[in-house]
C-alpha cells in the first residue's frame, strides 16, 4: 500500500507535467486553416506508428478536431498484448483525469439551464456533506471543487478507494480529514473534492450523476461509447485492456474500477465521441448550429483562477480553471488536461482555442510520456512547419526521472531485513481488532504461522505480513509491482501487546494509525 501510494503521488505530478502543450517561442494566438492542419496529420500518423513500432506503447487512438470538423480518426497497435485485437476509432479506453473536463462540461450544462451556478454552496446542494472545519463547509462552493481550492489535501480519499470503500462512504470520511491550506489559500488536485463538486451539482436534478452525464452531454452530442461506470466499459467488446512495464515488457495485469470518483477519472470513450466533444468546445458550445451550452457557462471553465507555476517540461505557465489546465506557452494559449492511471492508462486532450484546433490521445499504458510527445510534435508541425525538440524523448525522461527513483527508494529501504533486526514478539501480542474513525476496521490475525492483515468494507483487502525489524512488518499489496513492500508498524503497549497499528500507505493524512479497542 506504501507502493500504492506512491504511484498514486507520482501519477497526480505526472498530471501536472502532462497538463498541456506549453513553452517559448513562436508568436502567440496564430491563425490557421484547414489545409495547413491536414498537410501535417501524415508526418503526425508516422510518428504515431514509430511510437507503437518502438514499443513506446501497445496500443494508441488519436482524433484531430479542426473547427467543426474531425479531420484525424486512426487507432494504432493492440488493444491487448499477446492479442490480436487492434486498436480503431471505436475503442473504448478509461480516460482517467481526462474525465475530469468532460464533467465539467456537463457541470457548464446544468448551469446553462439555471439548474445550478457555479457559485452555488455545496452547503445548499447537499448538506450531509462535510468537511474538516466549519466555515470552509459552509461556504465551499461548485466552482472552489473543480478548481482544486477547497483546503482538501489532494489524495484525500484515493486512499479509501484503494481499500475498496464507495464513492457515498468516502465522501463521508473526508470530514475527518485536516486540510493541507486555508480555504482557497491553496491548490491541491483533489479527485473527492472534484467528485463531490459534480456530484453535488447533479443532485437538484434529483437524477444520478452518471444519468446526468448521459441526458446532458453524451445523449445531445451522439457520445453513444462513453460511460461513466465501469460496467458501461466492461460491456464493450472493443475495449483496451490497461497496461504496465514488468522486466521490460508490456503486460495487461490490473484491471481498475474508479466508479467510486467517476466525475474525476471514471469516464470511458473513444476517440470518436472524444472529438465530438472536442467540437463542442471550440464551437463554444455550439455544436452542428445549436447552441447546446451556453457560451458564458462554458467559458467559465477556460478561465485561468489558480496559478500552478511553470510546466517543467515545456515552460509554459500553467493555470487550473474548472476541470482545465490552462497554458500561455509557445503556440499561445491551450486549454488542456492529462489523465493517467498507474496501472496502466495516460491520456490527453489539447485545444488551441484561437486556432480551433484540438487533438485527443488516448493510449493503454503508463508511464509512457506518448501523449504528450506526440501532441507537442504535432502543435510544432502546424505552426512551425517542424519539430523543435525531441518531445516523445523530453517526455520519456520527465516521466522515467520522476517515476524511476521513488520505486527504487522505496525498495532500498526495506529490500534487505537490518543486520541488527530485533526478532518480533510472539504473533498474539499483534494479533486482534483495531479500529479508527477514517480506515475502520482493521483485523491483524495469526494464520498458519504467520500475521494477515484484513482492512476495507467487509474485510475487502487482505494482505500476508513479512517481519522486517521487531514491531514492523512489510506487506506487498501492489498488483502491478509484487515485489515493492508497504510497512506496518505495531506501538506495543505496557501489557506486552501491540496497542495500536500504523498503516503507512494510509497515513499521508496521519489519519493511518488504528488503535486495538480497550478490553
Amino acid at each position: 500500500m506504501q507502493q500504492l501510494r506512491s504511484r498514486r503521488f507520482m501519477v497526480h505530478a505526472c498530471l501536472m507535467l502532462g497538463a498541456v502543450w506549453g513553452g517559448q517561442g513562436s508568436a502567440f494566438g496564430q491563425s490557421l486553416t484547414r489545409a495547413q492542419v491536414e498537410a501535417k496529420l501524415p508526418a503526425l500518423e508516422a510518428l504515431a506508428q514509430q511510437a507503437i513500432d518502438a514499443g513506446e506503447v501497445p496500443g494508441l487512438a488519436i482524433a484531430v478536431v479542426y473547427g467543426d470538423e474531425t479531420l484525424f480518426l486512426k487507432g494504432f497497435g493492440l488493444r491487448e498484448v499477446g492479442k490480436p485485437d487492434r486498436v480503431g476509432p471505436e475503442t473504448v479506453f478509461q480516460i482517467a483525469s481526462l474525465s475530469k473536463p468532460v464533467t465539467s462540461t456537463v457541470v457548464a450544462a446544468l448551469v446553462s439551464e439555471g439548474v445550478v451556478d457555479w457559485d452555488s454552496r455545496i452547503a445548499d446542494l447537499d448538506p450531509t456533506f462535510q468537511l474538516h472545519e466549519p466555515y470552509p463547509a459552509s461556504q465551499v462552493t461548485v466552482r472552489d471543487f473543480l478548481n482544486h481550492r477547497s483546503g482538501l489535501p489532494g489524495r484525500a480519499g484515493d486512499d479509501l478507494e484503494d481499500i475498496g470503500y464507495d464513492r457515498d462512504e468516502i465522501l463521508r470520511r473526508l470530514r475527518l480529514v485536516r486540510p493541507s491550506s486555508s480555504f482557497r489559500a491553496g491548490y491541491a488536485y483533489s479527485n473527492f473534492g472534484f467528485t463531490e463538486g459534480a456530484v453535488a451539482a447533479a443532485r437538484p436534478t434529483g437524477r444520478s450523476w452518471d444519468a446526468v452525464a448521459r441526458e446532458k452531454l453524451f445523449g445531445p452530442l451522439g457520445m453513444t461509447s462513453t460511460s461513466t461506470t465501469q460496467d458501461g466499459f466492461l460491456s464493450r467488446v472493443d475495449r483496451a485492456a490497461l497496461h504496465v512495464r514488468l522486466d521490460g515488457a508490456w503486460t495487461a495485469r490490473v484491471r481498475r474500477n474508479p466508479d467510486a470518483q467517476a466525475p474525476a477519472g471514471g469516464v470511458s470513450s473513444t476517440i470518436r465521441d472524444l472529438a465530438l466533444w472536442m467540437r463542442l468546445e471550440i464551437g463554444n458550445g455550439r455544436f452542428e448550429r445549436r447552441q447546446l451550452v451556453s457560451e458564458a457557462a462554458l467559458a467559465q471553465t477556460h478561465v485561468p483562477l489558480t496559478a500552478r507555476g511553470s510546466n517543467p517540461v515545456t515552460g509554459g505557465a500553467s493555470f487550473y480553471g474548472l476541470g482545465w489546465n490552462v497554458e500561455y506557452g509557445r503556440h499561445g494559449l491551450v486549454w488542456g488536461h492529462a489523465g493517467a492511471f498507474s496501472v496502466g492508462a495516460q491520456t490527453l486532450v489539447s485545444i488551441h482555442p484561437e486556432a480551433k484546433l484540438g487533438i485527443v490521445l488516448l493510449t493503454n499504458a503508463f508511464p509512457s510520456g506518448v501523449p504528450e510527445g506526440l501532441a507537442d510534435s504535432f502543435a510544432d508541425l502546424v505552426f512551425d512547419g517542424r519539430i523543435r525538440k525531441d518531445w516523445l524523448k523530453e517526455w520519456g525522461k520527465a516521466y522515467t526521472s520522476m517515476f524511476a527513483p521513488s520505486v527504487a527508494a522505496n525498495r532500498a529501504v526495506y529490500e534487505r531485513i537490518p543486520a541488527n533486526a530485533s526478532a518480533a514478539l510472539s504473533l498474539s501480542a499483534y494479533a486482534g481488532r483495531y479500529a479508527n474513525a477514517y480506515v475502520g476496521d482493521v483485523e491483524v490475525a495469526e494464520v498458519d504461522g504467520r500475521l494477515t492483515l484484513t482492512l476495507g468494507p467487509g474485510g475487502a483487502r487482505t494482505y500476508p505480513l513479512r517481519h522486517f525489524d521487531r514491531d514492523v512488518f512489510l506487506c506487498f499489496p501492489d498488483a502491478e509491482a509484487p515485489d515493492n513492500p508497504s510497512a506496518i508498524r505495531f506501538a506495543v503497549g505496557s501489557g506486552g501487546k501491540a496497542a495500536a497499528v500504523t498503516v503507512d500507505a494510509l497515513n499521508a493524512n496521519g489519519l493511518g494509525t488504528l488503535d486495538r479497542p480497550s478490553e
